[in-house]
This record gives C-alpha cells, structure tokens and sequence, in this order.
C-alpha cells in the first residue's frame, strides 16, 4: 500500500459500527500513540443506500474537515473489518471499489481547487504589479512636475524680458551704455531659457503648425489672404508657451488662418 498501516503512528478504536434504516454507520475515535494523547473524533458516516451492495465513503470530518489520506484508508480498514468480523493485515486490505472512488473523487476537487487557486494567485500578482508601476510612475511624475507651479511664475520674468527685448530695437539710442545694456538683459534671458531646458522646460513655438486646442489658445483669426499659412493653422504667435516634459504648462496665445 502507498500508505504503511503502523499503529507507531495512529491507533484508532472503533467506538460503534452499526446499521440504522438500511444503511451502515461507522463512527471513529482517531489518538494518537506517538504523543499518547487524543487528537480529534472523526465521525466518518460511511453509509450504503439500500440494494447499492457497498459503503459510501467520504473525506470529511463532521466539521467538514478533509482528513489525511492515512486517516481515510485506516478508517476503510477499520470498517471493512468491522463487516467481515476479523482483523485484516495491511497485505490482507484492499480498499473497495466505493473507497477508491471516494478517493478519485476528492482528488477531482482538489483539482479544481488549485486550478482556481493559481487563477487567482496570478490575478493578485498582476495586481500587484500594476500598482507597484503605478507607484513607481506616480513617484517619477512628482519628481518632474512638483516644480510646475515655479516655472508658471518664473515665465512672467521670461515674458518680461522679451518685452524689454523687443521694446529696445524701436529705440534710436546708440550709445555703449544702451548697448551694453541690451547685451546684458539678452544674455540673461538667454541664461534664463538655458536654465529652463535644464530642468525640462521648453518654449512651444507654433508658427506655421496646425491648430492644438490642448497647447494653443486662439486669440483671433487671420484672413487666408494675408498669410502663407493654410486654413486651420497658426499664423501668428503673441505670447509663447511652455511645456513642461512634454506636459503643457501654459498655452501659446496665437492668431488661427480663417477657414474658409
């Protein structure tokens, strides 16, 4: 047998095996010989329906338990020798056939059991993973954009500068002072923007691209007739944008061709 009979390991008394309205009932006490001390009462109600000619098996203990299968096939011996009246050796026992299907039976469910139990087991992993990336992805984006609400602030200055920028070139000073003046609010600006690319903040320039409600606000609309554009596209760009990692921060202010 698979499993060795050894009363070293358990030692069971059969309390009662009677029979009650055409069916057989076997009720078991199972101990322990090992440790000497009692473990649980199995009440294993192995029964046959009236002319089926064989015992009904199960695995279950009267809590719904699943025993062992040393339990189980102790438990078949005790009540096979119970209807032959004698003892039986463990070369002399072969479970019967409704033993044997009960065994199959439970085997079927445990099947079932671990094929939904690995279902399951891979649907909590993959769960697990999607919000493990999605931690990762929510850390990295409050990485790159807790600076958004400063850029927002720091474009006035960059607005400002191009303002004074532009301003200049309508003057009619030329002396060196004027001059030097110019170069130095160009080289901030210019120290300004670099710093801006640094950490992932870029001017949008439109000009010339098709209309983006998401990136561009539309200020007014141009005729076809007066620019080279197509209909639908920027023409001209008032105030410029900026994005932030390819996220818009501010929209670029910009005049759309009319459609026609």
């Amino acid at each position: 047998m698979a499993t060795k009979l050894s009363n070293n390991i358990l030692r069971f008394a059969l309390s009662n095996h009677f029979n009650f309205a055409g069916k057989s009932y076997a009720q078991l006490t199972v101990c322990s010989s090992r440790l000497n001390t009692f473990h649980s009462r199995v009440n294993l109600c192995s029964s046959s329906d009236e002319g089926s000619g064989g015992i009904k098996y199960t695995l279950r203990d009267s809590q719904g338990k699943r025993v062992s299968s040393e339990v189980f096939l102790l438990s078949v011996k005790k009540s096979t020798e119970a209807e032959l009246g004698k003892e039986l050796s463990a070369e002399e026992f072969v479970p019967s056939k409704s033993a044997i299907n009960a065994l199959a039976a439970e085997y079927d469910l445990l099947l079932e059991e671990s094929d939904d139990f690995k279902a399951k087991y891979i649907r909590a992993l993959a769960e697990t993973e999607n919000v493990r990336k999605r931690g990762i992805k929510q850390v990295e984006d409050a990485k790159l954009f807790s600076i958004q609400g400063f850029c927002k602030d720091l474009l006035e200055i960059a607005d400002t500068l191009d303002l004074a920028l532009e301003n200049s070139k309508s003057t009619e000073d030329t002396s060196t002072a004027f001059k030097n003046l110019y170069e130095g609010v160009s080289m901030t600006k210019n120290v300004l923007l670099n710093t801006f690319k640094k950490h992932g903040l870029v001017p949008v320039l439109p000009e010339g691209q098709k209309f983006d409600p998401n990136l561009h606000e539309a200020i007014f609309e141009v005729p076809q007739e007066q620019t080279k554009y197509q209909p639908g596209h920027v023409a001209h760009v008032l105030k410029i944008g900026y994005s932030l990692h390819d996220r818009p921060v501010r929209a670029a202010q910009v005049g759309v061709v009319k459609m026609s």
